[in-house]
């Protein structure tokens, strides 16, 4: 019998001289190589040693109703997310683990918990083995050597912040609260102490997914840079000019401590535009109403934070060409919910929507040109392009074969 295909050595990991290219000083580097945006084989390597090994959004919490289990592919790898009547939310491997039958395929709602569809083996909403029918024989449900509580769904490590749901495959990154605090401490300079878990989540809106025919990447990277701004967004363009915008290059990608890359604005009146105004942060600083910042939060969400209102973007990769943008806004107090904001909250999702739309093509453009064996990877605009940059020396970092991350580790400890 023939062995299994294997991926061609190299596919999966940087060589030395595209690691080097992507690391060097901006102004000499070059990006990540079509592959990492074209390959399946990349792309499972990329969920496993990139995705699975910090906190990556599977989406939002509120999707998920008590005794309801809702199925999640990443890239080839099957998890179910389930709530318990009591409301506690997990998150498991969607495998029986019995002959590794996956458990459900649709979203559903559970009576008992899981059953597998082959041969019934049930398991309860803590993942729990509860019931193995027959397995010691006909109406014989015991089996003398057989430890049902050795047996139990295979959790993943998660947490909740901001509603949104992120998981830790591996189970080795730090924990949430250390993950998540270089963020919170930079926007409290803004919101206040708290200010961001305080914000309430408005309603999903059907309106506010689009599915972008490009890689994950491409559309991160093509947010965390305003280089584009008056080309792509026009009217955008007026009330946040690039002129006004500044770069955001978050942690020391050298010591593994870069945790996101964006922009910020000091010119943000969409306000003063739209004459929409919703409730303020309280502690938002008088002199800075109209700095909003944009902040890419590695490895698939994104943010904005304004004075009035913040949002977040979910980028799902679906394939290595196909990505899900999920968008839900948030606001400052219970009023911003209320009826009488209504009208006002429609009208912003579909100002964001816009422009949001309004950069699929260019994604969608960059994925067509990863075709190209003529691309090297691309350079980098200097003063623009610094988000970017530090965005692929992260991947870089964590892409790059071993040797390659021990020797830059060195050289950082040194300097």
């Amino acid at each position: 019998m023939a062995e299994p295909a294997s991926p061609e050595i190299g596919t999966t990991t940087l060589s030395p001289d595209e690691f080097a290219a992507a690391t060097r000083p901006i102004a000499s580097a070059h990006g990540l190589p079509n592959r990492a945006y074209t390959s399946l084989d990349w792309a499972r390597a990329e969920r496993d040693g990139l995705l699975g090994r910090t906190w990556t959004c599977l989406g939002f919490a509120d999707e998920v109703a008590p005794r309801h289990a809702v199925p999640v592919d990443l890239l080839g790898l099957p998890l179910v997310i389930v709530r318990d009547r009591d409301g506690v939310l997990r998150v498991f491997h969607n495998v029986c683990r019995h002959r590794g039958h996956k458990l459900i395929e649709e979203p559903r709602r559970l009576t008992a918990g899981f059953v597998c569809p082959y041969h019934c083996w049930t398991y309860g909403f803590d993942g729990a083995l509860r019931n193995t029918p027959h397995i010691g024989g006909t109406d014989v449900h015991e089996a003398e050597d057989f430890d049902k509580r050795a047996h139990g769904l295979l959790e993943v490590r998660s947490a909740v912040w901001m509603g949104m749901l992120f998981v830790n495959l591996s189970g080795e990154a730090p924990d949430f609260a250390t993950f998540i605090t270089p963020l919170r401490q930079r926007w409290e300079a803004f919101t206040g102490a708290g200010g961001l878990e305080a914000l309430n989540i408005a309603p999903a809106a059907p309106e506010a997914q689009l599915e972008v025919g490009g890689n994950w990447k491409l559309a991160l990277e093509n947010y965390v840079e305003s280089y584009h701004l008056p080309f792509l967004h026009p009217t955008l363009n007026t009330y946040s000019p690039m002129a006004r915008h500044y770069n955001i290059m978050a942690g020391d990608w050298r010591r593994g401590e870069d945790w996101g890359a964006g922009q910020g604005t000091t010119t943000f009146e969409y306000a003063e535009r739209a004459g929409i105004s919703f409730p303020c942060f309280a502690d938002w600083p008088a002199d800075r109403l109209n700095h909003a910042e944009y902040i890419a939060l590695y490895p698939n969400v994104l943010l904005g934070i304004q004075c009035d209102h913040a949002f977040v973007m979910v980028l799902s990769p679906l394939a290595p060409d196909r990505t899900l943008e999920t968008v839900r806004l948030y606001f400052v107090g219970d009023d911003a919910l209320g009826e009488d904001y209504a009208a006002a909250r429609a009208e912003l999702l579909r100002d964001w929507m816009a422009i949001f739309d309004e950069d699929v093509g260019v994604v969608e453009g960059m994925q067509h040109g990863r075709a190209s064996t003529a691309f090297d990877g691309g350079a980098f605009s200097a003063f623009h392009d610094e988000g970017t940059h530090h965005f692929h020396r992260w991947v870089a970092m964590r892409m790059a074969p071993p040797d390659a991350r021990a020797a830059e580790e060195t050289d950082s400890r040194v300097a």
